[in-house]
Formats: structure tokens, sequence, C-alpha cells
């Protein structure tokens, strides 16, 4: 590939790779991110190259590896361009039938495309399937059209036009009211604006200036920078590029986890590939704008996202937040400006400046501009990625993309925001999805985890849970975030164990406070969020622990038990055979009864019971009846008719 020098050569080579490519040709494309490769798109990667060549169809077919496409819970996904034809769950042993049937027959394999779990509706093309007609994929669409090491494949989809546009029409003033006009706002959590931070770096002393992508994503069950960065480096780079342009900075630095391998991997070869076409380095298109990139893996450390641990970690020193103001703006990396944003926010910038402000602002709330992406995880029929308008109701979100809850059960509750963010009831699924409505509800925006929780779900054990992740992860720094959240998750499991008491709810609040005022970071301020916002809503659970010794959701070990329905009980002997304590007792034609001192609350007969009989039960805060007698355990069964 030739070295790019100008805006008006990379327009003439992007018009040379279009006439190589034609529109009407079938083009196969793979999901290849992490999640699909963990369901063994990597196997059907072999099996599609293979029928490939021995159908004859080298020339006639295209095939792309990309990254995610989203619908995670359906992986491996294979998509058959133009047509759109989406294949869900696709086997080795399905492709030759698909490329068989797709490409020569022009017949859709009917057994492979999306069928509606209530209706049985079935629907072929990714536009007709409700997880993603319902979403407004602006950002996280060009996942599915690129090959992540192909430079080819981004130019294709218009990808540098942005840079070129700004480096050779704007001003680095230009650029940034630009941003400020599209009211862009950060996607890694605060929410702050991003032209508005971007002006303070530019205009604080000092030199030289330094921009930062925040790819330290370490919320449970949030992947969505890590997608971005696995299927599309090119966007992310972009993105930095032109705000390094406005701020005034010649040297940026990728900081991702050390556990996304494959984002790693694709973003050094989208580095080493513009680097090599010009498009990174000394005179960027012949502009006289000099810019390079490091990239620098972090360790895994939770509080590294908040940004000023993430600066000491890339300075080698210990990943610990330190107090606000000076903010990284004006004292950051090595005490010079610095500008930190996280990958979505980057991958955001090129759509303002090809699209303009007034495009952007158009889509969201007055205050929440744009479209965010959430990883859709938990009690939820549809798991994946999911990319939608600001301003969409929670409600939207979890029926009609996500599919609803599972096993017929009813929704509790859904988490946002991370391990920080706060559980919100069902009483405010119509509430709309953006950055100031998910703060006043008691949760928050964050990266964009949304975790869903059904009936089944403890909303005490919840607040635990999260509490003694961030407990975990808490640096140590501070009095109010190291030994606060330690003696808040305390209080929590006694809870859980069924020895609470009444002055532990008073307690809990005032540690709270606590580490919402004293903290020094943002894991700190937000950590009490889980108890603040399931105490909020779900009150009557904690008074039920507490003062009834009692489990509602029937979760907590401690304050469960099992009980065999004598009524029900066919002494089918499964039960007693997978029993790991040897708890249960009964024999062929003895009803079972579970020895209630050697019971360890493990769950395992409630699991193997046939769902037929369904014999099993589980109990809390209410006796569990007396064992029958033993005259009475013998099952007569009936003979059947000759």
């Amino acid at each position: 590939m030739p070295r790019i020098q100008s805006p008006v050569e990379l327009e003439a080579f992007r018009k040379e790779i279009l006439s190589k490519r034609d529109p009407d040709k079938p083009c196969i494309t793979l999901c290849s991110g992490t999640a699909c490769h963990a369901t063994g798109s990597k196997q059907v990667a072999v099996a599609i190259e293979q029928a490939i060549e021995e159908q004859g169809l080298k020339d006639q077919v295209d095939f792309r590896k990309t990254g995610c496409h989203g619908f995670c819970e359906k992986g491996p996904i294979v998509a058959i361009d133009p047509e759109e034809i989406c294949y869900l769950e696709v086997q080795p042993e399905d492709v030759a039938e698909v490329i068989t049937s797709t490409i020569k027959e022009k017949q859709i394999v009917e057994r492979l495309i999306y069928s509606d779990p209530t209706t049985g509706e079935k629907a072929a093309h990714e536009s007709e399937i409700p997880f993603y007609n319902h979403q407004q994929r602006i950002v996280f669409g060009a996942n599915r059209k690129i090959a992540p090491e192909s430079l080819e494949d981004y130019l294709a989809t218009g990808g540098y036009k942005a840079m070129a546009k700004a480096l050779k029409e704007m001003s680095p003033e230009q650029v940034i009211e630009e941003v400020k006009k599209a009211q862009l706002r950060g996607r890694g959590g605060a929410g702050f604006p991003a032209g508005v931070k971007w002006e303070f770096a530019r205009n604080a002393p000092g030199s030289p200036k330094y921009v930062v992508v925040n790819c330290d994503e370490g919320d449970p069950g949030a992947y969505m920078d890590r997608s971005l960065m696995e299927g599309n480096p090119y966007g992310v780079l972009e993105g930095l590029i032109i705000g390094a342009y406005a701020i005034g900075a010649n040297e940026g630095y990728f900081y991702v986890r050390q556990e996304y391998p494959l984002a790693l991997e694709n973003l050094g070869h989208a580095i080493m590939r513009a680097r090599e076409c010009g498009l990174l380095g000394q005179d960027i298109l012949g502009s006289g704008f000099d810019f390079d990139v490091k990239v620098h893996r972090g360790a895994g450390a939770f509080v590294c996202g908040e940004e000023t641990a993430l600066l000491k970690s890339l300075e080698g020193k210990a990943g610990e937040p330190r107090p606000r103001p000076p903010y990284p703006a004006v004292k950051g990396l090595r005490d010079k400006p610095t500008n930190i944003n996280n990958v979505e926010t980057w991958a955001n910038v090129p759509l303002i400046i090809n699209q303009g402000a007034e495009a952007f602002a158009s889509i969201g709330t007055e205050n929440s501009k744009g479209t965010k992406i959430f990883s859709l995880v938990g009690k939820i029929n549809n798991t994946g990625l999911v990319e939608v308008p600001m301003g969409i109701t929670l409600r939207d979100v979890i029926f009609k993309i996500g599919g609803g809850i599972p096993g017929d059960k009813k929704f509790k509750a859904v988490q946002t925001g991370g391990p920080s963010g706060g559980c919100i009831p069902e009483r405010l699924l119509d509430l709309e999805v953006g950055f100031d409505e998910l703060t006043k509800a008691g949760s928050m925006m964050g990266s964009g985890g949304m975790i869903i929780m059904d009936e089944d779900t403890c909303m005490v054990d919840v607040a635990r849970y999260f509490i003694d992740f961030l407990t975990d992860e808490s640096c140590g720094k501070c009095v109010p975030c190291r030994e606060g959240l330690r003696q808040m998750h305390k209080i929590l499991t006694k809870i859980t164990e069924g020895k609470g008491t009444e002055g532990d709810i008073a307690l809990l609040e005032n540690l709270a406070e606590t580490a919402v005022e004293g903290s020094l970071c943002a894991l700190g301020k937000t950590a009490a969020n889980p108890f603040l916002s399931t105490f909020r809503y779900f009150k009557d659970e904690y008074e039920a622990h507490i003062k009834e010794q009692r489990c509602p959701a029937l979760s907590c070990k401690e304050l469960i038990s099992y009980y065999i329905d004598p009524s029900k009980c066919k002494a089918c002997l499964i039960c007693l055979k997978k029993c790991p304590d040897d708890a249960i007792d009964g024999a062929k034609r003895t009803i079972h009864i579970i020895d209630q001192d050697k019971c360890t609350n493990c769950g395992t007969c409630l699991e193997v019971c046939p769902a037929k009989f369904s014999a099993v039960k589980k109990l809390s805060g209410e006796p569990v009846p007396p064992p029958i007698p033993d005259s009475e355990r013998t099952i007569v069964r009936k003979r059947k008719a000759k």
C-alpha cells in the first residue's frame, strides 16, 4: 500500500479500493469477536474457507472475519450480503449447506434463521430480527462490515474522511467547537462534556500534551469497549488523532486491559498499518501535524479505570487515584496537560466531524445526545451488545431488544452503571435512558453495563456481591473507601446469613454517607450505590431478612431449607443419588426424606428433581414439616391393565 501524503491522495486511494469491489458480489461475514470465539467461530471460519474452495467459489464470494455483531446469545453468527441474510448459532457442519443453499441456489436455510421464542415467527434478514431492528447502530454497526486487520475495509466505509476534513478544513478551535455543539458526553462513566474537557486541555499551559484512550473496562459483564477495539480499532484511532489535533498533542496512549488479547492484537495491527500508510506519524496527510501512539497493557486493576489512577499506572507507579483539582486536563501524565476519554467516546468523534454536530445532537434527550452501547446480560433472553438512542426507555431495551425474561419469570430489577451503579425496580421501567435520568433514579450510566435480574434474585445479596467486588478492587489509599466498604460488606453478609440486627441499617447508611463524602475518587464516592439503591427500592427485603430471618427471593443459602413433598415424591432415586452430602434417605418405592442436619442447602435436589414431579420445595422463614412416619413412606404402584 502506498504512503498517502494528502487528502487528495487519500480519496484517490479510496476510489481505487471501491472500484475493485462489486456491491452485488456475495460477501460472507463471520462474527469473530471474543464471545463468538468462545462458541466456536474459529472452527466455523476454517469450514467456510474450505467450503468456498471445494465448491469452486473462491473468485465469486468474499469472506470477512469481522468484529462482534452484538447478538452474543446466538453466536457464532454468519451474515451474507448484500441480502443481509443472518444465520445464528452456526456450526462447522452447517457451513457447506449454508454456502450451497444461499450462494448457489438462493435458498434460505430455515433452521438457522431467527425464530421468535414466543410466536415462532421466522426472520431471515438482520433488519427483521427484533434484537437488531430496535437499535440505532451508528457506532457499533461498522463492526459487521470491517475485517479489523483490513485498512482497506475501513477506508471503503468512509474511514479517515473525518480526519482529513479536520486537518485540512478546520482549525483546532473549530474541531473543539463542533464537539461542544454536538454535546458529546464522555461514555466512560462520569458523562462530562467531551468538548469542554478538550478545551481545558488545549488552553492549559505546558507541553508536551497527551491524549489517552481508556480501555481498562473492568465492570462485571461489560465488554463494549473491548468489542469496539476488537472490531474497529481504526475508528477509535481516527477519533484519537482528531482529538490530539484539537488539543495540540503529538503523543497518545492506548491503555488496554491485559485480559483483552484480541483487542491488543487487532489494535497493534491497525497502528502498524496506519503508520505504513502515512495516516499516523510525521506530517499526517501533508498537514504538518505529527502524532504517534503507544500501547500500554493494564494489569487488570479495576481502580485504574479512574483517570488519575490510570495515569499513575501509565507512569509505572501503583494505580492509585489522587485528589482533584488539579484535573488531568491541567496536570496529568508526567504532570503535563492530558485528555482521557474511553473507547466509545473517541469512536463517536469521526461521526460528529463527518455528519456535523446538528445531526449528532438530533439523537437523544435534552442533556444526553447520541447513542449508547450497553452490554445486556443477566436474566434476559437476548444477551449481547446493543446500541440504542439516548432517551429510549428501559422497558424497550429489556423487552423489545432483550426479548424479556427467560422461563416466564417476572422482571425484578436492572442494575446499570457497573458495580458502582444502582438497581432500578420494575415500577421505573419507563424511565428514559440518559445520564441525568439514571442518576436521579439512584443509579448511573457508567460505562454501559446493564444487568437484568428476575424474581429469584435477592436484592440484599446483590448489594453484598457488588460491595464485595468493590472492597477487593479498592486501592486502599483512603480510609472511607478501604475500611468503610469492608465494614459494609461484613454487615451485608451478616444480614444475608440471618444474623442481622435492628441497628444494621442505620450503620450501613452512616458508612455509605462517609464513603460518598470522604473518598478520593469515583470508586469510593459511588461504591455505596448498590446498597443505597436496593434499600431505597427494596426496603421490605432488608426488613424480612432482619426481622423475620427470611429471604423472600428464596436465595440466601443460610435462610432457606429444602423439603421433599411426600405427596409428590415418586421415589425415583435421582435426588438420592445426586446429593453430594448423603443427606437424603430413601429407597426404591420409599418416599425420600431430607436429613436437615446433613443438608448444606446446595440445591442439587431441586435442580435434578424431574419437572413432572416437582417434589422438592424451597422454604424460607417457615418451619420444615416433620418427616412422615416410616409406615407411610412405601409407595404402592398401580399395575397397568393388560
